[in-house]
């Protein structure tokens, strides 16, 4: 059987729909599964041994360039020479949607009930209801596994294997990596300025903990805040700008990380590394939690259908919860 799956972005989304891939293959081990993303987010998805083809497009091309838009269907009509019997749109998007039909004869996705783009589901052969405010990656497992026929447990889940890989990764991480002390990645960014934890409450964590505490960054703008934090705390390291690929390997060898609800931080948990995430704006329904992997919420009530970018609450986030949590999580290390 031949599947595609269609999950574009983000990174956060696609590293919790990847979690379905050991069960798929062990359903079907014989499957060939062929996933579909925007080429930004490929490396994520880079060297797991469940994906048989990484296929790439490029469409937030388009919103600087329309006519860019025949090169990335004429790519999308190359990758259904694969005459998949199945795809799935894992994103319930319109762009995906429109992707996925593009790909394959017979497409599966969320009914108009389970989406925000109701129209998504004009575009399906198959489409299954799904409670948009369900835990995110409850979700993908649910659409991923009924549209093969099939369950994915939250028992199977809690128990899964790591799912993310990589290889060739950049030798510096090494070092900055600490022998002596525990390394703990700190994600101080994410999209939007309302879910970012205060980056002063970041070195109070440091400073507190007094451990090898390793800041990632993706801009210059982060880069910036994170070299200010550096020079508040004697525990804290600047990494250099990193890849996904070794990004991966870098959170992969850390004892912990602590950070915004954002892709890298979701990282941990498909690494089965234990993780502290801090929400504000954003429902903890976005992720499990376990024995190693926890949350801290801010005191704000949170509609799943309708976030709220103003909501500043993350900074009212005492840190002194995240220290005691994170000191219980490096003991149990």
């Amino acid at each position: 059987m031949k599947i595609a799956i269609v999950k574009l972005s983000a990174l956060g989304d696609i590293v919790h729909a990847m979690v379905a891939l050991q069960f798929i293959k062990a359903r079907f081990p014989d499957s060939q599964i062929d996933w579909l993303v925007e080429q930004g987010f490929a490396e994520v998805l880079r060297h797991n041994p469940d994906i048989t083809n990484l296929l790439t497009v490029n469409l937030k091309s388009l919103k600087t360039n329309k006519a860019a838009i025949f090169q990335q269907i004429s790519q999308v009509h190359r990758y259904a020479n694969n005459h998949y019997d199945l795809v799935i749109d894992a994103q319930g998007l319109i762009k995906s949607a429109v992707t996925a039909r593009l790909l394959g004869k017979k497409v599966a996705g969320f009914d108009a009930q389970s989406v925000r783009e109701k129209a998504a589901a004009w575009f399906y052969h198959e489409a299954f209801t799904c409670a948009y405010d369900t835990n995110t990656i409850d979700r993908n497992a649910f659409i991923l596994s009924e549209s093969l026929g099939f369950q994915i447990s939250h028992e199977q889940i809690l128990n899964k294997q790591p799912f993310l890989f990589f290889q060739n990764e950049d030798r510096i991480i090494y070092d900055y990596l600490s022998k002596d002390k525990a390394n703990i990645v700190l994600v101080i960014s994410s999209t939007w300025e309302s879910r970012n934890y205060p980056a002063e409450k970041f070195v109070n964590i440091a400073n507190a903990l007094q451990q090898n505490c390793l800041v990632i960054w993706g801009n210059e703008a982060e880069k910036q805040k994170a070299e200010k934090m550096a020079e508040q705390s004697q525990f804290i390291q600047v990494v250099p700008k990193l890849d996904l690929n070794s990004l991966k390997a870098l959170i992969n060898h850390a004892d912990l990380l602590i950070g915004n609800d954002t892709g890298p931080t979701h990282i941990a948990w498909g690494l089965n590394r234990p993780s502290i995430t801090i929400f504000g704006p954003t429902p903890i329904s976005r992720v499990y939690q376990t024995d190693i992997n926890k949350v801290i919420k801010s005191a704000s009530v949170v509609n799943p259908y309708k976030l709220n970018k103003q909501d500043y609450s993350i900074q009212d986030i005492d840190e002194q919860g995240i220290i005691a949590m994170a000191g219980v999580l490096l003991s149990q290390a």
